[in-house]
C-alpha cells in the first residue's frame, strides 16, 4: 500500500488520523524525541511463527517484547522475529517503515496503546509518521489477540 492509498483507505474507513512528516527516519524512540510524545510510538514488529508471518503493534512504554511470554499466551510452537528479507519479499515493506495500517498480515496488538487518545507509528514511508487512535489501528487491521 503506498501512502496515498492508505491515507484514502484511511479517509473512506472515517479513521481520526493524521500523516506528519519530519526531516529523517525515525528508527528509534529516542528519533521521535521533538516528533510527538515518545510514550505514545507503537512500532509494528513482524514475527515468525510455524504458521508464517503476523504483526505484532507494541507500546514503546511496554518495554522490549517478551517473546517467550506471548508464544505461550497465543499458544505458538515458534515466535520469533522475522527476517528481514523475509519481511520485505512478503510484505513489500523494509525494517524501520513497518506500517501500522495495511500490512496485509494478522495481528497482535498491546493493549497498553488503549490508554492513549492517539498512538504514533510507520506507515510505510520512513519519512511520514501516522498519528491515529489505537481503536482505528484495532478496527483496520485484522487483530487476531491482544497482549498486556
Amino acid at each position: 500500500m503506498t501512502l496515498k492509498e492508505m491515507e484514502a483507505f484511511l479517509c473512506e474507513s472515517k479513521a481520526d488520523f493524521a500523516l506528519l512528516g519530519q526531516d529523517k527516519p525515525i528508527l528509534s524512540a529516542a528519533d521521535a524525541a521533538g516528533y510527538y510524545p515518545v510514550e505514545q510510538a507503537a512500532p509494528t514488529f513482524v514475527l515468525q511463527t510455524e504458521n508464517g508471518l503476523i504483526g505484532c503493534v507494541a507500546s514503546v512504554s511496554s518495554g522490549r517484547l517478551d517473546l517467550a511470554a506471548l508464544k505461550q499466551k497465543f499458544g505458538y510452537a515458534k515466535l520469533k522475529m522475522a527476517d528481514k528479507k523475509k519481511i520485505s519479499s512478503q510484505t513489500g515493506y523494509e525494517v524501520g517503515a513497518i506500517p501500522l495500517i495495511g500490512l496485509g498480515l494478522p495481528c497482535i496488538f498491546d493493549n497498553a496503546l488503549l490508554q492513549y487518545d492517539y498512538i504514533y507509528g510507520g506507515t510505510g514511508d520512513e519519512l511520514v509518521t501516522l498519528k491515529i487512535t489505537p481503536q482505528d489501528v484495532m478496527r483496520l487491521n485484522t487483530i487476531i489477540g491482544t497482549f498486556n
